[in-house]
């Protein structure tokens, strides 16, 4: 029901000012990966107006094509380095400990906007999980590695139902070292019905990714708990 609503703005808006000014806004997203991230946030990108093209291993899988689907406007699906060729922004939807190297494997992403949900975890021996990164982390590391681009961590601190479903203004905390892409970013998160926050340059990036391990390992004793920020 939420999302027919979104849905429905996007088209109001359309013809209240015209369907000129609404291309003109929208961004051609490129979502790589097709899991519960991936997809939670091409339908709710989508549902703003935005070209979602889907980066998937296997385009042609039936979940994948169902993806597609139910995605509303131009949706489409291919292999994850053609997806980002004509893409402004690039969303990095993947497992943590492979981030690295699907980024080198997109191709040239200059210029791009790349958006970082990813955490580098790993469960130790007994169990409980470590930030396999202290003194850095996926951010910093896809910064350095992909220098002409615009690197921001952002969705990487809540559980992918909570972006469909936030039961309330939900923070989401943003680190990058360019303004303006931290901006366009916050217009994506104000779009979905939650809350930008600014915290700083990509340095950051390792403190946001190191909290994901207290909700793991409070899962793992026993005692779990919702996962997001709330001002």
């Amino acid at each position: 029901m939420k999302r027919f609503f979104k849905t429905l703005s996007v088209l109001l808006l359309s013809f209240s000012f015209g369907l000129s000014i609404n291309i003109a806004m929208a961004d051609t997203i490129s979502i790589i990966g097709t899991g519960n991230v991936g997809a939670a946030l091409g339908v709710e990108f989508a549902a703003q107006g935005h070209e979602i093209i889907y980066g998937s291993r296997e385009p042609g899988r039936d979940d994948v094509q169902e993806l597609v689907a139910r995605t509303v406007g131009a949706a489409s699906v291919m292999l994850p380095a053609q997806s980002v060729e004509g893409a402004d922004i690039v969303v990095l939807a993947v497992p943590g400990a492979i981030a690295m190297d699907v980024v080198r494997g997109l191709g040239d992403l200059s210029g791009k906007i790349l958006i970082d949900p990813t955490n580098r975890v790993a469960p130790g021996e007994d169990g409980y999980f470590n930030h396999t990164a202290e003194e850095s982390s996926n951010g910093e590391m896809i910064q350095a590695l992909v220098p002409d681009t615009q690197v921001v961590k952002a969705f990487n601190v809540l559980p992918a139902a909570t972006m469909i479903e936030p039961g309330g203004p939900v923070t989401i905390p943003l680190v990058g070292n360019d303004e303006g892409a931290k901006a366009k970013v916050a217009e994506l998160v104000t779009g979905m019905g939650l809350e930008p926050l600014d915290v700083g340059p990509i340095r950051a990036a390792h403190v946001l990714e190191g909290m994901l391990t207290i909700w793991l390992n409070a899962r793992q004793a026993g005692t779990p708990y919702e996962y997001h920020f709330r001002r």
